[in-house]
């Protein structure tokens, strides 16, 4: 692979696989795409007007935008002048905006859309960013917008361009990721060209893909898992077409037909919801037969042939049953990739029924990101794994149970934080992930729970809160789960419900559901459902870890409330303060009692 720097995968793509739809949006209704060579020379020009505008090499500059063909430009032209790209979430807030343009020093950015820009507007006041650097890629009253950094581009001269470019190494800084982190401020996580690209080089193999295909793609270009596999999309030469939103996915996915997408765990849980939602609503035989099929393929195992009659009964399910579900994602689905969290058993077991091919994945923003996937091949996919490590990459299992690990894929450290940068690498330089994680057979990668939530009760005992949380929300009633209990007699846990399914239930069942959820929760049947429904799922825990008392919440967390990161971890202490009184009201009761 001849791509030693990001922006080397533009012309490794043009003597490749020059594409006419390298990249495509949809405009007006229609998809519009960009070719390879577009691509290239529309990325020189923002180099260019870069230049114009007076940034040099390692100047930081923001991207704040979802998924669109401006983001990859801006990226690469940034990148071919030495410039430093800070990408950041349209969801966080004004403050954290402020907080990251002070701490990276930015000095242009690049902004979607109104609310946006009036976003950055606000948080850029009293900053040292001219408001004439800040560029828009929807035009917009009184901003400056993108075509005009092309405009001043085209005024530049080519040539100039050249050397900036050869200056440009591979340990040079790419990029600064700052993690949203569930507690404290942010931190910028300092990616070299190497280190993503190395990323792509050890992943290469894995990932099932080449110039005949397409990608969907809608996770955040900002998080690194979407941003290393875009470069390792365009490396293999597969075009790559942007979704217009998470609320027509699958309208897309219809129209674009793609061979492959990433995604988190929870949009495949709403996927699969909305499956047997469906199947519930069918009747007599062709209910039987969805259910028959469903239960075969919760019995699915990529690590063991069950003979004869199982696999006769699953070519039948998918004849009848799961061909509807592949024609649902398109049709030509090969493979879909997970990460961002721990994907549950039973839908990578289903998908793969169907056949359609879940790799699970593990990693950090620190790591570039991927450590561990599971193989597109079934004797490399093991369920309930990561998978195994990929090429180049060292993992260790510390005597606490930490995965740590060492490859050209871990970062520099964290911009303007020495300190803790050396927190998370030790003595014979291994990166400590934080995550706690065994080898199975030798080869599979599992992550068992974070070391930082774990949890001692008052008795001693340990307790893993993702894993109960995980168990927890395989119930499509339930929304969202906490597990608390830090040195009191036994684990509790907040619930906030799947309030549609649970209105749903409630018309099944004839519980009055036009109410507000804060009612709807104190209703005893509802307190009896969910008090039923923990009941059940304790049994896959030892005593000591089994969940005793509940709480159902009325309102989802969520990013722009202060209780979710951007990637949709729980930031268990603003969650816990929240809701303190509750929490101790568990515990009070339970004395009482």
């Amino acid at each position: 692979m001849d791509v030693r720097r990001s922006f080397d995968i533009l012309p490794h793509q043009l003597a490749n696989s020059p594409k006419s739809d390298a990249l495509a949006a949809k405009i007006g209704g229609q998809w519009i795409p960009k070719s390879t060579q577009q691509l290239q020379d529309e990325a020189n020009l923002v180099s260019l007007g870069l230049v114009a505008i007076g940034l040099k090499r390692g100047d930081k500059v923001a991207i704040i935008s979802m998924n669109r063909p401006e983001w990859m430009l801006a990226d690469f032209g940034i990148a071919q002048i030495g410039g430093v790209s800070v990408p950041m979430y349209p969801s966080i807030t004004v403050e954290d905006y402020k907080y990251i343009f002070t701490d990276a020093g930015v000095r242009a950015v690049f902004v979607a859309d109104k609310k946006l820009y009036d976003k950055v507007k606000e948080a850029t006041s009293g900053l040292d960013i001219p408001a004439e650097n800040i560029f828009t890629f929807d035009k917009i009253d009184g901003a400056r917008h993108f075509d005009e950094l092309l405009e001043l581009g085209k005024k530049g001269q080519p040539a100039t361009l050249e050397p900036l470019k050869a200056a440009v190494q591979p340990d040079d800084l790419l990029t600064l990721i700052y993690t949203s982190g569930t507690t404290g401020s942010p931190k910028g996580v300092m990616l070299t060209h190497n280190n993503i690209l190395s990323n792509c080089r050890s992943s290469q193999r894995f990932v099932p893909v080449n110039k005949e295909d397409k990608a969907l793609s809608f996770l955040p270009l900002c998080h690194i898992f979407e941003r290393m596999v875009t470069y390792l999309y365009m490396i293999n030469g597969v075009s790559i077409y942007y979704a217009e939103s998470m609320d027509v996915i699958a309208d897309n996915l219809r129209e674009v037909k793609p061979q492959i997408f990433t995604t988190v765990p929870r949009l495949l849980e709403k996927v699969y919801d909305k499956i047997v939602a469906k199947g519930h609503e069918l009747e007599g035989i062709k209910k039987q037969l969805f259910f028959w099929a469903l239960d075969l393929g919760l019995r699915y195992d990529t690590q063991k042939d069950q003979g004869f009659l199982y696999n006769t009964q699953l070519a039948l399910a998918n004849k009848l049953i799961f061909n509807k579900w592949r024609e649902a994602l398109g049709g030509n689905l090969r493979c879909i990739v997970s990460g961002g969290g721990a994907l549950q058993p039973r839908l990578a077991r289903v998908f793969w029924a169907a056949g359609i091919r879940v790799m699970e994945g593990y990693g950090l923003t620190e790591t570039s990101p991927v450590i561990a996937v599971g193989g597109y091949e079934p004797e490399n996919n093991m369920i309930g794994t990561v998978g195994p490590v990929i090429d180049n990459v060292e993992v260790k299992i510390a005597a606490d149970g930490e995965i740590l690990t060492k490859s050209a894929s871990v970062m520099k450290g964290y911009y303007n934080k020495p300190d803790l940068t050396a927190e998370v690498f030790d003595k014979e330089g291994w990166f400590h992930t934080g995550d706690i994680g065994e080898l199975v057979n030798g080869k599979f990668l599992k992550i068992t729970d974070r070391k930082k939530e774990m949890f001692k009760t008052s008795g001693g005992k340990y307790i893993a809160p993702q894993v109960i949380e995980g168990k927890l929300k395989e119930d499509p009633l339930i929304e969202q789960a906490m597990v608390v209990g830090a040195d009191q007699k036994f684990p509790s846990a907040l619930i906030v419900p799947s309030f549609s399914d649970l209105k749903s239930w409630c018309k099944r069942n004839g519980v009055p559901a036009d109410v507000p959820n804060e009612e709807l929760i104190k209703n005893e049947k509802i307190v009896d459902l969910y008090e039923g429904l923990v009941k059940k799922y304790n049994q896959s825990f030892a005593q000591w870890e089994q969940v005793k008392r509940i709480v159902l919440l009325p309102e989802l967390w969520t990013v722009e409330s202060g209780e979710m990161t951007p990637t949709m971890k729980v930031k268990r202490k603003v969650i816990t303060e929240k809701n303190k009184d509750l929490i101790e009201s568990l515990y009070h009761v339970a004395e009482r009692r």
